[in-house]
């Protein structure tokens, strides 16, 4: 019998079936040891844990009270949101356009990398990539081209992307196993680029658009979606041409799987792009001194919370949510009140300086080099100085170039050197303003300063300035609550001297506003309303400074206070925030109530991490709280009062304030405190120097550069009807109030005489 042998065409079959078996145990193998790291030739994958829990960078946001969204801390400026919130016009634009069997493909698209396969052998560029939806959802998450993942081969190039793309092929069937399709669009849309450091659907409808997700319509979907592809080279900002040629694409490909019928496709591609852009940035939005002051207490308060829980949280990616007592409605009027304000003064003290510079001694004569010395204490000339020279240092500082400017009207361009900006900046006058329920002792407004962008300074917390007057109701408060005096009494306005037994070896005498004296029995409320010099010295002659200290630090001022006399006008600095916090002891009935900020803290799932309560201790009597109050008034109510004109803001009727104006010597900084029964605010203006300021009282006192700034933020309160808590009342009257004088008519014309003491001989009368 004859035996057949096999056949050409049979040999060649087996030969090529040993081949696909040899490749495709080859591919087996290359994926196995891809995803096992085989001779640490490939570099790691995420593991178990990272892909049941997979998270990306996420910007902790601060939210005011009334649930409005502040400002972010990031790196990459992403918020995360619910694919229920996520217009259908959008998921319609994406999968049309990025992965048209996303529902059909278990992470990897054959159809899809064969196209690309017949792109590279043919050499079409037009044949599209081959990644999903998964896909780019693994290499967004988990970052697999980073040096964390990479193997000694990943330093080939080719190479590095061949291994690089086999993971997320794998990492995608595994997400596809873990989780919906829903829940993978999700991850998508919340962690994918949209340029001008944009993360997130979220934050790109609000940036581009100023929209929420859910209100985005086809066309600005489609631009949107269009940007994913490059959002360099799309960018609409930058290349509006090719972000609308890139739009219609999207709408073509929308048409084509019958997302759009054919009329609408004709009629959207013809519509302009329609952007609102509003980036995200420090310098912008609401409250910017209040979110800086914040970011040194939140980055404290994360470092510890690590370290007492073990965890790693970080202020920038973990995506926390800072819950604050801001009202965004108050921000907002206390930012438009001090920006109205502050202009109408800028051109008032550009006028009064005309023709000269307004950094003067006190004789009026300008300071010689006063630039020059401010240019050698500025980061930009110390920097240059030790890389360059001193020599050279000079040379860039006085070189002009193009460079933006802050103006009133809006950011102006123009050539200047740096020493020149140095003393454009000096001439403008500066500003801090904080408001405060005394109740709860929440911060309810918080502007530091004129423009974030172009004065980081925070004169609400970091700067101190002296309060002069301001400060005289802690000197008032010591001597009735140690019962020197009661709120009924009178003291004639005369000199006062203070010598060597008061610690002035060579005598002071302070002299009124206007050095004169009247010579007139003033009670006490006409005394502190009209802000009577000699007769806060002559209640600190009584007192002593070392009693006015204690209680100004009991009630909630923190800086360190001099033990002098001429403490009783306000000469050691103190920053508006303590002076607001302090003030509010007398609209509390006596309670101490520290300033509070946050309310809760919660991370990324809502979970609470840490809530936040108010600490309040009652420190003078309700009845003393009340006098306090009675007293400060009389500046509103009184003629001759400090206050007066807050009249014309219309503020005053059918409504009681209390309030003290506060100027400091050469007019240097101008004060207003102003209490209503449930909000307290101050105020300071003044210039970066204190040679800064105006020449003049009727321009530099405290009524005229300061109140009319708090008579325009509560004009805009009272017309919130939203804002109900903080309409116009009187004042609570604690109960069976009696005054400490029993009654006796505040018109008496009888001088008060203390009890005689050794320690009051000096007093002149």
């Amino acid at each position: 019998m004859i035996e057949l042998q096999p056949g050409k065409y049979r040999r060649t079959i087996v030969r090529l079936w040993r081949i696909v078996g040899l490749g495709l145990g080859l591919i087996i193998f290359y994926i196995v040891a891809v995803s096992f790291n085989f001779l640490w030739l490939f570099g790691g994958m995420p593991d178990l844990k990272t892909l049941e829990n997979p998270k990306s960078e996420l910007a902790s946001e601060l939210i005011s009270e009334d649930g409005k969204s502040l400002g972010k801390y990031f790196f990459e400026n992403r918020t995360p949101i619910d694919i229920a919130q996520i217009s259908p016009n959008l998921i319609d634009a994406l999968v049309a356009t990025e992965d048209a069997r996303f529902v059909n493909h278990s992470g990897i698209d054959p159809r899809s990398l064969a196209r690309v396969f017949k792109g590279v052998v043919s050499g079409s560029s037009s044949s599209g990539g081959g990644s999903t939806l998964t896909q780019q959802v693994a290499k967004n998450l988990f970052n697999t081209r980073s040096e964390e993942y990479e193997g000694l081969l990943g330093k080939i190039p080719v190479v590095r992307i061949v291994i690089a793309k086999t993971k997320e092929w794998v990492l995608a069937v595994v997400l596809e196993r873990k989780y919906t399709k829903q829940e993978i669009m999700q991850m998508y849309l919340n962690t994918v680029s949209f340029g001008n450091n944009t993360y997130g659907i979220k934050v790109a409808s609000k940036t581009y658009f100023d929209k929420e997700p859910w209100d985005l319509n086809v066309t600005e979907a489609a631009l949107l979606v269009g940007m994913l592809q490059n959002p360099t080279l799309f960018n609409p900002l930058r290349f509006p041409t090719n972000a609308l040629n890139r739009r219609n694409t999207v709408l073509a490909q929308m048409y084509k799987y019958d997302y759009i019928r054919e009329e609408d496709f004709e009629k959207y591609k013809e519509k302009s792009l329609g952007l609102n852009f509003t980036v995200d940035s420090h310098n912008t939005g609401l409250a910017p001194y209040f979110r800086e002051s914040m970011r040194g207490y939140l980055k404290s308060w994360v470092k510890l919370y690590n370290e007492e829980n073990d965890t790693d949280l970080d202020l920038y990616t973990s995506g926390l949510r800072i819950y604050t007592t801001i009202d965004s409605r108050m921000q907002r009027y206390q930012e438009a009140a001090l920006t109205e304000h502050m202009k109408a003064q800028q051109k008032l003290f550009d006028e009064h300086w005309k023709g000269r510079n307004p950094w003067t001694f006190d004789n009026g004569k300008e300071i010689p080099g006063f630039i020059t010395t401010a240019a050698k204490r500025s980061p930009h000339f110390i920097s240059l100085k030790r890389d360059l020279g001193e020599e050279e240092a000079w040379k860039i500082m006085k070189k002009p170039y193009k460079m933006k400017v802050f103006t009133w009207n809006g950011e102006k361009e123009v050539t200047m050197s740096p020493l020149d900006s140095i003393a454009y900046y000096k001439r403008f006058l500066r500003a801090g303003m904080m408001s405060m329920d005394p109740r709860n002792g929440h911060v309810k407004a918080w502007v530091g300063g004129i423009n974030f962008k172009y004065f980081k300074y925070d004169h609400v917390k970091q700067g101190s300035r002296q309060p002069g007057s301001t400060f005289k109701p802690f000197v008032y408060v010591s001597a009735l609550d140690k019962n020197f005096l009661t709120p009924c009494d009178h003291v004639t306005d005369q000199p006062v001297y203070f010598g060597l037994s008061d610690g002035v070896p060579g005598g002071w005498s302070p002299k009124n506003s206007n050095n004169k004296y009247s010579y007139q029995s003033l009670s006490l409320r006409q005394a502190l309303g009209k802000s009577v010099n000699t007769v806060s010295a002559y209640l600190m002659k009584m007192v002593r400074p070392k009693a006015v200290v204690e209680y100004a630090h009991k009630l909630g001022i923190t800086s360190k206070l001099q033990e002098v006399p001429s403490l009783c006008l306000g000469i050691s600095d103190v920053s508006v925030y303590e002076m607001v916090g302090a003030y509010c002891a007398f609209a509390n009935g006596g309670h101490r109530t520290e300033p509070m900020t946050i309310l809760r803290i919660e991370d990324r799932y809502g979970n609470v991490l840490q809530e936040f309560f108010q600490k309040q201790n009652q420190e003078i009597s309700a009845n003393m709280a009340y006098n306090m109050l009675y007293l400060m008034r009389g500046a509103v109510e009184d003629p001759g009062g400090t206050a007066g004109r807050l009249r014309q803001y219309g503020v005053t009727e059918g409504n009681e304030i209390a309030a003290k104006t506060g100027t400091t010597s050469n007019y240097s900084d101008g004060w207003f405190m102003g209490m209503t029964q449930n909000l307290v605010s101050g105020i300071w203006v003044g210039g970066e120097d204190r040679s800064i300021h105006f020449r003049t009282i009727a321009y530099g006192q405290g009524g005229r550069i300061a109140m009319p700034a708090w008579g325009l933020f509560m004009q805009k309160v009272y017309a919130d009807p939203t804002l109900v808590q903080y309409r116009k009342m009187p004042f609570t009257k604690p109960e069976n109030y009696v005054r400490e004088c029993g009654g006796v008519a505040t018109d008496s014309t009888d001088t008060y005489i203390p009890p005689s003491r050794s320690d009051d001989e000096g007093v002149l009368f």
